[in-house]
């Protein structure tokens, strides 16, 4: 059957996704065909659509998350069935669609109560903080945590999460609007990065200590300012790079500054198994559904005109979640 998906046929600037007819076959073995009744937009499809990030072929649909409704299901999927709640966060890419196939072992049924623009904002970005805060490095309470950010879709979760686990939170933000945002979502100390210098204010605020981890999605404008936030072994979590890649860095330079540690985490490592995805999904419907993590959906787009949706998000125009709906 045709539908109607965002296509790149060659990568660029947002003007390079087209709105096209494409045929979406019967789902295989082990697939299902998702109806999407909303989208989600994240940085990682900035990245592929720029081919930062390769994509597996030309043309293609960008888009790594999406919840819909179940229209048909293949050989040997017993798990889901017509008419089922489901949403993602996982490749392969192409939920910038109407409808589409996806493999249903990497989608996880919507408990009731969450609604479906509510999961398409929340599946990524809520997982990727549920990683970052569980796993990559475990916060305990007590403890102070730098997040950059703090205002956009992963730093208001992360805010809120952090905030849940005990630990107090110091934030930066580009200015006193998102200041404010990330303020009544948990932050207890935003910092306006294009006011005042980001390093010295942590160190003012932990008495010179430092912090034991920085979650850092900005990259390459944060990276050495992070670095010199940190206590000795401290950590730093890179997980994106909005401002452009991280510049090659001397190895030495982790030990000078105190035996640091650096990582480089992804989503889909923390989620490539089965239960782990399992797992990662319900940690974020158990803190959303108790009311300690509220999801801000601040942006809605037709999924038709998402290229304004990727200025909007390029520029930083945008808070919290935003959504494209079909």
């Amino acid at each position: 059957m045709m539908v109607k998906a965002i296509r790149i046929h060659r990568t660029g600037g947002p003007d390079a996704m087209r709105w096209e007819d494409v045929e979406v076959g019967v789902p295989g073995p082990g697939e299902i065909r998702i109806r999407h009744e909303a989208v989600g937009l994240n940085y990682i499809d900035v990245y592929f659509r720029t081919g930062l990030y390769p994509a597996p072929s030309l043309p293609f649909s960008p888009g790594m998350e999406g919840a819909g409704v179940v229209e048909a299901v293949g050989e040997g999927v017993d798990s889901l069935a017509v008419g089922d709640r489901v949403a993602y966060a996982a490749p392969p890419v192409g939920s910038y669609a109407e409808e589409r196939l996806m493999p249903a072992d990497k989608v996880v049924k919507v408990p009731p109560g969450i609604e479906p623009r509510q999961a398409a904002a929340m599946m990524l970005q809520g997982m990727t903080v549920e990683y970052l805060l569980r796993r990559t490095y475990p916060v305990q309470s007590g403890e102070t945590i730098l997040f950059h950010a703090a205002a956009g879709g992963v730093g208001l979760i992360a805010c809120q999460w952090a905030r849940h686990l005990g630990a107090t939170v110091i934030g930066t933000v580009s200015s006193d609007e998102k200041a404010e945002l990330a303020r009544a979502h948990g932050c207890d100390h935003p910092i306006v990065y294009t006011r005042e210098d980001f390093t010295d204010r942590v160190r003012e605020l932990t008495d010179g200590a430092g912090v034991p981890v920085v979650y850092d999605a900005v990259g390459r404008d944060t990276f050495a300012g992070s670095l010199d936030c940190l206590r000795p072994r401290g950590m730093l979590v890179s997980f994106g790079q909005s401002s452009g890649k991280i510049d090659p860095f001397d190895i030495g330079i982790l030990s000078a500054k105190g035996s640091l540690y650096v990582t480089r985490p992804t989503l889909m490592t923390y989620t490539a198994s089965r239960a782990d995805l399992e797992r990662s999904a319900q940690a974020l419907f158990d803190v959303v559904a108790g009311g300690a993590v509220r999801i801000t959906v601040n942006q809605t787009f037709p999924l038709a005109e998402a290229a304004n949706a990727h200025r909007a998000l390029e520029s930083r125009q945008t808070t919290g979640s935003t959504i494209l709906v079909p």
